[in-house]
C-alpha cells in the first residue's frame, strides 16, 4: 500500500481541517494555525518551488530554528517531488556546513535570516546551487537569493495558471521507496554520513510509534529539540500530523541563550501532553525544581523529598511488577499532589504525562526523581538509521534501566562479533529489521553494505532482550574496551557513574586497546574542585586536586564507598586531565550530547601514549599539572 508522507498530510488535512496543527508565537501571542491554513502555505510554497523549477528528485537543504516555516517548507519540498537535507544550526563552522551542503548535492537552500550569514560565507563553494530562499526579509538580497513570499507570490500564479491537479500531480506521484531526507548523522565515530529515508520509512515510524503510545486528536506537544533531529522530525510533529494533533515549538530568542531560557515558559502556555528531552534538558529541569524549593526553605524541602519518596516507593522501577502493599500509600500519594507536587506539574502546563528520553541514556537516579515527583520521565531507543524509534518505555510499560518494548512492527536480534545470534539475555550487537530501517548512507556504499546486510541494520550498539520483551542498551559495541587478553567491556556505564559520582570529574572518556590496564581522559571540574578548598594557582593545590579526583576514581575500588559496582580491571590506573571540555564547539559532543570517541582519541593520542608511561602513570605528572592552571 502506498503511503508517503503527502498521503498522510493529504489524509489529515480531510479528516481535521479544523483542528489546530502547528503553533508558534510571535511576540506575545500564541497563533494557532489549522491543519487546512497549514495545507493552503504548503500548496501556496510547493507551487512556488515547482515554478522557481525545483524537479521531482532535486535535494533542497533547510536551516532554521524550529518554527512553522520549518514543518510547511519540508512539506512544500514534498509536493515539488524534492528530498530535504535537514542541517543543524549548531553547525558553526562553515566547513562542516560545507561538506553537507556538497556531499548532499543541494541545489536549493531555504534559510532563516539568523542562519543567512553561514551561507552567504560558502556560497561561491557550491557550484549546484542555483537558489538560496530565506525565510525572513531582508533589505537586500544577493544575485541567487530570494525571499520566502516572492516564492508564495509565484506559487500563487503558478496555481492560478494551472490546475489543482497539475500542482499535485507531482507530490502524489511519490511512491514509498522516493527518499524524502537525507538526515546527516553527527557521528560518534567517523565522519558524517548522510541517512537516506524513504517516505515509508517515516510512515512506517510513525505507525510503529504509534503502537506503544495512544495519542489523539487532543494531545499537544512542544517541540524543545532541532527539528533536523529524526527524533523531533518523527514523534514531534509527524505522530502529531498521522492523528490530527498539536504542534508547538519554541520561541526563537534574538540568542540560542534567549531561545533556551523560553523553554519553560513556552511549556507553561502550551501545557504540553508529553515532550520529548534529552539527558542534558532533564537534568536542568531537575536543578531548576530542586533550586526552587530549596529557596522555600528547610521545612518545604524536607516535605518535598518525603512525598517524592513516598511516591518513588509507590511506583517502584516498573509497572510490571505488583504493587502488594504499597497500594497503601495511595492516599499520600493524593495528598502530596494537593500540598506540593500540583503546583509544580503547574509549572510544567498541568497536563504533562510524561517526557520521553532519546540520545544518550537516562541514568535510573534520574527517572527515579522525576516518577517521584509524578512527571514520569521515560528511555527510548532509536537511532537516525532506523528512522529513528526502535523501543520505547511508556506510562502502561515501563522499567527503569531499559529502553522499553520493542515498536510494532519489528524484528530484533542480538548478534556477537561474527554476526550470529545470540540466546535471550545474553549482550551483543543489537540488530534490527524492518519498514522503518533506511535505504542506505547517500553516495556511501560501502557504508551502507557494511550497516544494511540482506535487510538487517546493525546499530552498532550493545544490548539485550528479556524474557520479559524489554530491550537494554548498554554502550556502543563498536567502542568497547578491548584489553591484551581480548576480554571487551563496554565503557559507558563506567564513565557515566563516574561523572555522577565524582563531584571533581566533570566529563570523561575511558580508553583500552588491548592494553593490560585501562586509562581515562577527564575533564575535571575545577569550580567544584575550588570549592573544596583547592588552590588552584599554586602547585601545592594543584596537586592536591589531582590527588582529589585520584581519590574519587579509588572509591571504586576494594574498601571504597561504590567497591563491585565495576570489574576493577575496567577502572583507569592512570589519568590524562584535560584542559578542555569535550563540546559541540571542538567535535568531540555531537548533537545528541554523545561523545565522539574517534575524534576524541585522535585529538589525544600523544596524551594516551603519555599516558602508559612511568611518568604519566603518576597523577600528579607534569602535563596534569598543567592542565589545572
Amino acid at each position: 500500500m502506498k503511503r508517503t508522507i503527502v498521503d498522510v498530510f493529504e489524509n489529515s488535512v480531510s479528516q481535521f481541517p479544523d483542528n489546530t496543527f502547528l503553533m508558534e508565537k510571535k511576540g506575545n501571542e500564541w497563533q494557532n494555525s489549522s491543519y487546512k491554513e497549514i495545507k493552503e502555505l504548503v500548496y501556496r510554497l510547493g507551487a512556488g518551488l515547482q515554478s522557481l523549477g525545483v524537479k521531482k528528485g532535486d535535494n533542497m537543504a533547510l536551516l532554521s530554528e524550529g518554527r512553522n516555516l520549518w514543518v510547511v517548507s519540508e512539506l512544500a519540498m514534498f509536493y515539488a517531488g524534492a528530498v530535504n537535507v535537514p542541517l543543524s544550526i549548531k553547525l558553526e563552522e562553515s566547513n562542516d556546513l560545507l561538506f553537507r551542503l556538497q556531499h548532499g548535492d543541494a541545489k536549493y537552500i531555504i534559510v532563516s535570516g539568523n542562519q543567512l550569514k553561514k551561507i552567504r560565507l560558502i556560497e561561491d563553494q557550491l557550484p549546484l546551487l542555483q537558489k538560496v530562499i530565506i525565510l525572513d526579509e531582508q533589505e537586500a538580497y544577493g544575485e541567487k537569493e530570494i525571499c520566502v513570499n516572492d516564492v508564495m507570490k509565484m506559487g500563487d500564479d503558478f496555481l492560478a495558471n494551472h490546475s489543482l491537479e497539475e500542482f499535485l500531480s507531482v507530490g502524489l506521484s511519490l511512491q514509498n521507496d522516493d527518499l524524502a531526507t537525507i538526515t546527516y548523522t553527527s557521528g560518534t565515530t567517523a565522519d558524517p554520513k548522510g541517512v537516506s529515508l524513504t517516505h515509508r520509512n517515516y510512515t512506517a515510524n510513525v505507525e510503529q510509534c504509534l503502537s506503544r503510545v495512544a495519542i489523539d486528536q487532543t494531545w499537544r506537544t512542544l517541540i524543545i529539540l532541532p527539528l533536523d533531529h529524526c527524533f523531533a522530525h518523527v514523534v514531534g510533529f509527524y505522530v502529531m500530523m498521522m492523528k490530527g494533533a498539536s504542534a508547538a515549538t519554541v520561541q526563537v530568542g534574538k540568542t540560542p541563550m534567549e531561545t533556551l531560557k523560553n523553554i519553560p515558559l513556552n511549556i507553561k502556555e502550551i501545557r504540553p501532553h508529553f515532550i520529548l528531552s534529552v539527558p542534558a534538558l532533564a537534568k536542568n529541569f531537575k536543578k531548576n525544581i530542586e533550586q526552587s524549593i530549596h529557596n522555600q526553605g528547610s521545612f518545604v524541602e524536607k516535605l518535598f523529598n518525603l512525598g517524592k519518596s513516598i511516591r518513588q516507593t509507590y511506583y517502584g522501577e516498573s509497572c510490571l511488577d505488583g504493587k502488594g502493599w504499597r497500594h497503601l500509600l495511595r492516599p499520600l500519594i493524593f495528598l502530596f499532589d494537593k500540598i506540593l507536587f500540583n503546583k509544580i506539574k503547574d509549572s510544567f502546563g498541568g497536563e504533562l504525562r510524561f517526557f520521553i528520553g532519546g540520545g544518550a541514556l537516562l541514568d535510573k537516579d534520574l527517572q527515579k526523581f522525576y516518577i517521584g515527583i509524578g512527571l514520569p520521565m521515560f528511555q527510548g531507543y532509536g537511532l537516525s538509521e532506523a528512522t529513528p524509534v526502535i523501543s520505547t518505555n511508556t506510562p502502561y510499560c515501563y522499567r527503569f534501566g531499559s529502553s522499553g518494548k520493542l515498536v510494532e512492527p519489528i524484528e530484533v536480534k542480538i548478534c556477537d562479533n561474527d554476526g550470529k545470534e545470540l540466546p535471550l539475555g545474553e549482550q551483543g550487537e543489537i540488530v534490527v529489521k524492518g519498514e522503518n530501517v533506511m535505504a542506505g548512507y547517500w553516495k556511501n556504499p560501502t557504508a551502507t553494505a557494511e550497516t544494511v546486510k540482506e535487510g538487517w541494520l546493525y546499530t552498532g550498539d550493545l544490548g539485550y532482550l528479556t524474557p520479559e520483551g524489554l530491550l537494554y542498551v548498554k554502550g556502543r559495541f563498536k567502542s568497547l574496551l578491548i584489553s591484551s587478553d581480548g576480554e571487551k567491556y563496554s565503557p559507558e556505564g563506567i564513565e557515566e557513574a563516574l561523572v555522577q559520582l565524582c563531584p571533581a570529574i566533570d566529563q570523561v572518556m575511558l580508553y583500552n586497546n588491548q592494553s593490560p590496564a585501562t586509562s581515562a581522559l577527564i575533564v575535571p571540574n575545577k569550580q567544584t574542585l575550588q570549592q573544596m578548598g583547592y588552590d588552584l594557582k599554586s602547585e601545592a593545590g594543584r596537586k592536591e586536586a589531582l590527588r582529589e579526583i585520584q581519590r574519587e576514581i579509588d572509591n571504586f575500588r576494594k574498601n571504597g564507598e561504590y567497591a563491585g559496582m565495576f570489574p576493577e580491571r575496567w577502572l583507569p590506573s592512570s589519568v590524562a586531565v584535560l584542559k578542555e571540555p569535550f563540546s559541540e564547539q571542538n567535535h568531540m559532543i555531537n548533537s545528541t550530547m554523545k561523545m565522539v570517541r574517534g575524534k576524541i582519541e585522535k585529538a589525544y593520542a600523544q596524551r594516551l601514549i603519555y599516558v602508559y608511561t612511568a611518568e604519566g602513570k603518576k597523577i600528579d605528572n607534569e602535563q596534569n599539572m598543567e592542565a589545572l592552571k
